[in-house]
């Protein structure tokens, strides 16, 4: 089995186990069937007797043989799940290690692209539904194929006849259960999971924004996404139910007819002659002993459900592990000054085909601060992402102090940059910790930073200074708190070059203040590049870059580019009407 064989890639010695597993449930299978042969050599016992009972021989032994096979059978198969779960659970943990691993080698635009929520859902669900397929699904599988070919033989053993009227139904049955399971099922297991896991995160997504909705009155068009994801599902669920009903009934009616066959193949035999005392034990071992098949038959199509499971896990876990990550070079490439430039830099992202960059030349000297400004989708944020290479460069190149980004080690370059993304995070951990984030400073330094970055009053408000906790067993901070705080954190970092993205767009206008006078001095003698909407921001900076559809079309300081009456003038002009706009009296 090609799933089984990827699972063992991740087993270790614990594939041992694994096997040790499926020997036992191999031995359990064969003795749960031995109670089901014991107690119709008990009935035997007693209608060979009838109605004597007094004159029985070897019934109690063939019952205590029952007994122990029947408990035998249970301890083996406790044994058997023992050894499974060890395994299932050493091998889950393996494959989430793994994922993990390379996960933290992959570019940071993956997880742009990907999201956090997706990629732990992935990670964490995958791997469990590998888990319960070989705690569970595996051993089970060798018990049910133990089971059909021993049940096989014994139908076969006592009398062909019932035989042949046992597998009528059965095969009536098994014909319309393979009609459920195959490639197609397998295809709409995956649709399945894409579908619930859309609508996860769609209903994730609109509660987190009931605020905003609620403050705009937006509630119908917010609720759009996350009602059409609903529809999606609806669509796949009940379609695929309604596929699914009348094979399904056939086969529930079928796999519970077996007794109907029987007893026409008795009245038949009592029909042509033969005595009823000749042909009921023989009879009685089939109404005993068949109900296994329908409960095995069940038992298999189950099993076939949840095996794709495990596969659409397995192979969502493997497209992690087949995204390749960046290769770094292993010279000692020192940076020994900040001057960044653009060489003819165009870009396509990944599997897209469509460039959004178009030749890009620019230089940005040491120790400025430059801004790119324009339309939301324009190029901006993807321009700045590839210099700590969240992304690689289609054509053309990037270098940081003349030497090209992709021949600096990962360390170095990172070690160089720093970061203040428009949606900052904050981990659960204290105000203290979230700002030193495992760099070598001192608390001096912490405390520093927090002054250095107008973070004084956020501490003060807490009792606990910057011992409070974050999340859910501790506070929460607004959004231009947040931002606040992150950039107390690059202070600490302290690195030559600084990237802020959309860094004042959750602060209100006291925070947008306070932000402005921390960049201000986070940005000393440092080569700083800004992305902004908010022009204020800006107007200060050493030159302004107006990109449009992947182009830079205008650059120069504030002034310049003001006396030029271009695209950046017009912005200008409409964000102080924006400014100054105010409600007017009703004409």
């Amino acid at each position: 089995m090609s799933i089984l064989k990827t699972l063992f890639a991740y087993a270790g010695k614990y594939k041992y186990l694994t096997l040790l597993s499926l020997i036992f449930s191999f031995i359990s299978a064969v003795m749960l069937l031995l109670p089901f042969i014991w107690i119709w050599k008990v009935v035997a016992a007693l209608l060979e007797v009838y109605p004597n009972f007094t004159q029985v021989k070897d019934a109690a032994q063939y019952g205590w043989y029952a007994l122990i096979s029947a408990v035998g059978g249970v301890l083996v198969y406790v044994m058997a799940l023992l050894c499974s779960h060890l395994a299932a659970f050493r091998i889950a943990a393996n494959m989430r290690k793994k994922a993990m691993h390379h996960v933290v080698r992959l570019p940071l635009g993956y997880f742009s692209e990907e999201g956090s929520g997706k990629l732990r859902k992935i990670i964490d669900e995958s791997a469990a539904s590998t888990e319960t397929y070989l705690a569970h699904q595996l051993p089970d599988m060798v018990q049910l194929m133990t089971t059909v070919c021993a049940v096989l033989i014994c139908l076969f053993i006592f009398d062909w006849k019932f035989a042949v009227a046992s597998l009528i139904p059965t095969i009536l049955a098994l014909s319309n259960m393979f009609k459920m399971v195959g490639k197609g099922l397998q295809k709409a297991m995956k649709d399945y999971m894409d579908a619930l896991g859309d609508m996860s995160n769609e209903a994730v997504e609109y509660v987190r924004g009931i605020p905003v909705v609620k403050t705009f009155q937006q509630t119908v068009y917010s609720f759009e996404r996350f009602y059409n994801s609903i529809k999606n599902y609806e669509k796949f669920a009940l379609g695929y139910t309604d596929q699914m009903r009348i094979p399904m009934t056939l086969f529930t009616t079928f796999i519970n007819s077996i007794f109907i066959f029987l007893i026409g193949t008795m009245i038949l035999f009592i029909l042509n002659g033969f005595q009823i005392t000749s042909v009921l034990p023989d009879f009685l071992f089939y109404v005993i002993f068949t109900p296994i098949i329908a409960v095995t038959t069940n038992k298999i199509m189950f099993a076939s459900e949840n095996t794709m499971l495990a596969q659409d896990g397995v192979n969502r876990i493997e497209g992690i592990l087949h995204q390749k990550p960046f290769e770094y070079s292993n010279r000692s490439n020192q940076i020994q000054n900040y001057d960044i430039e653009f060489h003819h830099v165009s870009f396509s992202y990944p599997d897209s085909g469509v460039e959004v960059l178009h030749d890009i030349n620019l230089k940005i000297k040491s120790g400025t601060t430059i801004a790119f400004v324009g339309k939301s989708g324009g190029g901006k944020s993807t321009l700045v992402s590839l210099i700590p290479r969240f992304y690689d460069v289609t054509k053309g190149s990037i270098t940081i102090g003349g030497i090209n980004v992709k021949d600096i080690s990962e360390k170095e370059l990172m070690s160089k940059i720093s970061f203040v993304f428009q949606d900052s995070h904050l981990l659960k951990k204290s105000l203290y910790e979230n700002i030193q984030m495992g760099f070598d400073v001192t608390k001096e330094q912490v405390e520093t930073a927090v002054h250095r970055a107008q973070c004084d009053d956020i501490v003060n408000k807490f009792s606990r200074g910057l011992e409070t906790q974050i999340g859910s067993q501790g506070v929460y901070l607004s959004g231009g708190e947040t931002q606040r705080m992150t950039l107390a954190r690059a202070i600490v970092k302290d690195s030559p070059i600084l990237l802020l993205d959309e860094a004042t767009a959750y602060a209100d206008s006291d925070n947008e203040v306070l932000m402005q006078k921390a960049i201000l001095e986070l940005s000393k003698n440092k080569t700083t590049i800004m992305i902004a909407h908010r022009l204020s921001t800006i107007v200060n900076v050493d030159c302004i870059y107006v990109v449009e559809d992947g182009t830079i079309i205008e650059s120069g300081n504030h002034q310049q580019l003001i006396e030029a009456n271009g695209i950046y003038a017009d912005m200008w002009n409409n964000y102080c009407q924006s400014i100054d706009w105010k409600v007017g009296e009703i004409q």
